[in-house]
């Protein structure tokens, strides 16, 4: 499993994670799309906007490897902003290739890309 140096573990002052530390023995989480309520938690959009700006400062549109990603923080994305870069693709593969669709990301977080947010992907630090 690929360990992605110098992606944020989690966001900052929460128990939501983004990486996790190591591979599970018993195979890796499969990658679900979950579908996104109007009504979700203030705290769980704010966790997708950060992470999404993580994904975007770290890869940009280059496509990237799941490696120690969370699957369950992923799956909030997956289908709409992230999507599979290789066919077939594998929910169940620390090595399945994945990418950010940077305009479904700009429609369903604008502030990422006009620097209202505090995740916007240019200012995460190298």
């Amino acid at each position: 499993m690929l360990k992605h140096r110098g992606f944020p573990g989690r966001l900052p002052s929460s128990d939501f994670q983004f990486t996790i530390r190591r591979a599970n023995p018993k195979g890796a989480t499969p990658l679900t799309a979950r579908k996104r309520y109007a009504d979700r938690r203030a705290v769980d959009r704010r966790a997708d906007e950060a992470f999404l700006g993580a994904l975007i400062a770290h890869f940009g549109e280059e496509p990237f490897e799941r490696g120690n990603l969370d699957a369950g923080r992923l799956s909030w994305l997956l289908g709409r902003e992230v999507l599979p870069a290789s066919d077939p693709f594998d929910p169940v593969s620390y090595e399945a290739l994945l990418r950010v669709d940077m305009r479904a990301a700009k429609a369903s977080f604008p502030q990422l890309f006009d620097g209202t947010s505090e995740f916007a992907f240019d200012t995460w630090e190298e």
